[in-house]
């Protein structure tokens, strides 16, 4: 049985053992390795967004658009809930994405106050080559875990995910 190797946090934790060995930081080690996990992460992904002149909103918002289902348009209230952001960050992305013609905004036919946001062709053709790169890197990220292991941290982490959005709801 091999030992797993030590990492920052854990010199992070010794350090507070030895400075406040009264305090229990093993919370610490959760929250600081999934924070670390995060910072790590992000250029790999946006590396893979990058080979698509996509930074991590835009793929967020196109592959939101593409995961919905033909034709491919929500309204922005639906876009931006799912992306916890506000209305305003969502108007000027939208205005982005249109102007790189990668989506249009038509009128709602159900609602003549409000627009449709859908994904033109271009858009559609551009997340759909991002999305199975994006797969296959994270695919290679994950590739030195064994299926058991990753199959173990996907089920502590939607039991995590689950806490978080308990609280999150108080």
């Amino acid at each position: 049985m091999s030992r797993i190797q030590s990492d920052a946090v854990d010199i992070l934790l010794e350090q507070w053992h030895q400075e406040r060995p009264d305090l229990d930081v093993s919370p610490m080690a959760i929250i600081g390795r999934l924070g670390r996990c995060t910072a790590l992460l992000r250029p790999q992904l946006d590396a893979t967004f990058a080979e698509f002149k996509l930074s991590a909103w835009e793929f967020d918002v196109l592959a939101t658009l593409r995961r919905s289902g033909k034709p491919f348009r929500l309204t922005p209230t639906a876009l931006f809930s799912s992306m916890m952001i506000t209305s305003g960050t969502m108007t000027h992305r939208l205005q982005s994405l249109e102007n790189r013609a990668l989506i249009k905004r038509l009128p709602n036919p159900a609602d003549a106050r409000s627009m449709l946001v859908q994904l033109s062709a271009s858009g559609l053709k551009l997340i759909d080559r991002a999305v199975a790169a994006h797969v296959e890197n994270e695919r290679r990220i994950l590739a030195p875990l064994k299926a058991s292991s990753q199959a173990a941290l996907n089920a502590r982490l939607t039991e995590l995910l689950a806490v978080l959005e308990e609280l999150n709801q108080q």
